[in-house]
């Protein structure tokens, strides 16, 4: 069986493409490298570089003819996206339709969405977030993530389109990037490991649900493999502030300076944390990697990759 994957030179989607490819799939990855890597692509996955606006995505799709898409790919920083709204429309609405289109007509046997537990709902009066929360996203990447929710139920309803869309959590380990704003473990850790002080937002009291990269991988490779249909959150239901994330990278690392403490960012919630009750009923997963064991494991890895650069 063959995969598409978008985004697969990224972060998360580059972890998806190595576990079905050693999980015996036939994998193609799309991927315009504005934020993937080159040397995060597995040598034994197809590579495209292309932007999923780009007219030449069906093109590579009609010549590929994948079985399954996974749709990695996306705008991810909220801030960019209340700065430039539009800019942000354009990639995870417009380019999100123009795969979906590509699903209708030919076939296509599963679609998997990676959808933001952590924007679509808002900041609700009660946690943990379950799938029956209405969706109330605060930033138009939350916006843009919950149009694409609306769109899939339309194209499963009209045209029969199977389809899973995965609401993470905070995602985080090896190969997130420490350069921009929305890996917070991969900014401190870097930071830390360099001698750096680093700039907490706010007061340090934004409490988010951390989830291991592993878990989400298993959450794809369960959804392929899956016949049901639907949404399910993806994260560990546990809240974990600022602050503390802080003091267990600090100890980890042993790094002894206190934080910085800067402004706030525009569009961040208080508070998000998911119920992951209906993935482990129905889909039959949930998290293995503790948040301790996973930030050991991302510290390891930064730790080899900041060696190596020297």
């Amino acid at each position: 069986m063959k995969v598409l994957i978008t985004g697969g030179a990224g972060f998360i989607g580059s972890h998806i493409v190595d576990a079905c490819i050693k999980d015996g799939y036939k994998v193609i990855i799309l991927d315009d490298l504005s934020t993937g890597k080159e040397e995060n692509i597995n040598p034994y996955a197809k590579f495209y570089k292309c932007d999923i606006t780009s007219g030449d995505v069906v093109k590579i799709l009609r010549k590929e003819m994948p079985n399954y898409i996974i749709h990695s790919a996306a705008q991810i920083s909220v801030s960019k996206s209340v700065k430039s709204p539009f800019e942000d429309a354009r990639t995870n609405i417009m380019g999100t339709l123009r795969l979906l289109e590509f699903a209708r007509v030919n076939g296509i046997k599963k679609f998997i969405f990676a959808s933001s537990g952590g924007t679509i709902y808002g900041e609700p009066n009660k946690f943990p977030i379950t799938e029956k929360f209405i969706f109330n996203p605060y930033s138009p990447y939350g916006i843009s993530k919950t149009t694409i929710e609306y769109y899939l139920k339309f194209y499963y309803k009209e045209y029969k389109l199977p389809y899973i869309s995965l609401r993470y959590s905070n995602v985080y380990g090896p190969r997130q990037d420490p350069h921009g704003e929305a890996g917070v473990v991969a900014i401190f850790t870097k930071a830390m490991l360099s001698g750096i002080t680093p700039t907490i937002n706010g007061d340090g009291k934004y409490v988010r649900d951390y989830i291991y990269c592993e878990d989400v991988v298993n959450a794809n490779l369960l959804s392929l493999k899956s016949e049901v249909v639907g949404e399910f959150n993806i994260g560990t239901g546990i809240g974990t502030d600022v602050n503390a994330l802080y003091k267990k990278l600090s100890a980890i690392i042993g790094f002894k300076e206190k934080p910085k403490y800067g402004p706030p960012r525009q569009g961040d919630l208080r508070k998000s944390v998911l119920s992951c009750n209906k993935a482990k009923r129905i889909l039959k997963w949930s998290p293995k990697v503790s948040l301790d064991e996973g930030l050991k494991k991302t510290v390891e890895y930064f730790k080899k990759v900041y060696k190596e650069s020297k």
